[in-house]
């Protein structure tokens, strides 16, 4: 997959995690296009791909693999989200600064085109 250049509005002045980030019209249409793009650079900064495990009701353990996305500002997390929506990947939103992906099918999907971390 060719790479696709995207700037993401970060190089305003201020934390940003407390100013508005938001995408420029052409930028929009750029991730309408190409959404998984900007999901593998967005999960390749600041997510990470990793086996998780929970218990069943019996006290055994069972592992499956799991996305996870951190991030501070409100913005970049909404930018992610609606790529996810987009292309109908379900996610879930376990702590106000994480969004993670853990249904079989929708790690399945992230899985061809995110990636191992380069």
């Amino acid at each position: 997959m060719e790479a696709l250049a995207v700037p993401v509005p970060a190089t305003r002045p201020g934390r940003k995690h407390l100013r508005k980030i938001e995408l420029a019209q052409w930028q929009r249409e750029i991730v309408a296009k190409y959404p998984e793009q900007l999901l593998r650079g967005l999960f390749h900064s600041d997510g990470c791909r990793f086996v998780n495990w929970a218990s069943k009701a019996d006290g055994r353990r069972y592992y499956y693999l799991r996305y996870q996305f951190s991030n501070e500002s409100d913005d970049i997390r909404k930018i992610l989200t609606d790529a996810l929506d987009l292309l109908g990947i379900a996610w879930r939103q376990p702590r106000p600064n994480t969004i993670a992906i853990s249904r079989m099918e929708a790690v399945a999907v992230l899985d061809t085109f995110v990636g191992p971390k380069s």
